[in-house]
């Protein structure tokens, strides 16, 4: 790819946008206030904005390998705690994708260096449902189940923390799991029961907010 195309690109890009609005870029610096707080995968087929056909500013994003929400990165969890409090956004999209390259490398047998740890999380995901995944013969259906089990497990870790807890019980924020086919372009919504969820993590994850 020649990067100079990226600002010939951009040029193009605010002559369309200029064109339907003058002063579309005067009201976006204005500032951001986005409904849904997005987790997507970093895979660059999986662009938040493309898929659900958003514009700036209407989405906080949030992107890393296989979509994970793990309580000890301080990314994600900055990011969250700025989209809940500050932004006030109303619902959290945990969004995976089939054939992710981040689940398929957590289920192989290899030194990954700097990626064993954060994988480890999706061979977590793995150890607690391996009976059902066990159970499926075909390789490529086992790794895209693995996927969206690994979305449920992440919106369970968002139910885990106080700020979500807290804006699910005060406000009536919404937690919500996706998984994208990229084959078919086509967004699936997982429809999760969060609010079993929730209640049946109470007994242990109970923050009391």
């Amino acid at each position: 790819m020649d990067i100079s195309k990226v600002f010939a690109n951009n040029e193009k890009w605010i002559e369309s946008k200029l064109e339907k609005d003058p002063n579309y870029f005067k009201e976006l610096a204005k500032g951001q206030n986005p409904d849904i707080l997005y987790v997507g995968c970093s895979d660059s087929r999986v662009t938040a904005e493309d898929l659900m056909g958003v514009q700036p500013g209407e989405v906080f994003v949030h992107r890393n390998i296989a979509n994970m929400v793990i309580s000890i990165d301080l990314n994600v969890m900055s990011v969250l705690n700025y989209a809940v409090e500050n932004l006030k956004v109303d619902h959290i999209v945990i969004c995976g994708h089939y054939e992710c390259g981040g689940v398929k490398a957590a289920m192989n047998a290899a030194d990954l260096g700097i990626l064993n740890p954060w994988l480890r999380n999706i061979r977590d995901v793995y150890r607690i449902h391996r009976v059902e995944l066990n159970a499926i013969e075909d390789e490529s259906n086992r790794y895209n189940r693995l996927v969206e089990l690994n979305v449920q497990e992440q919106c369970v870790n968002l139910l885990k923390t106080a700020v979500v807890q807290k804006a699910v019980r005060k406000r009536g924020m919404k937690v919500h799991g996706w998984v994208f086919d990229v084959s078919k372009g086509r967004l699936i919504d997982l429809k999760l029961d969060i609010d079993h969820i929730l209640n049946e993590i109470t007994e242990i994850y109970d923050l009391g907010v």
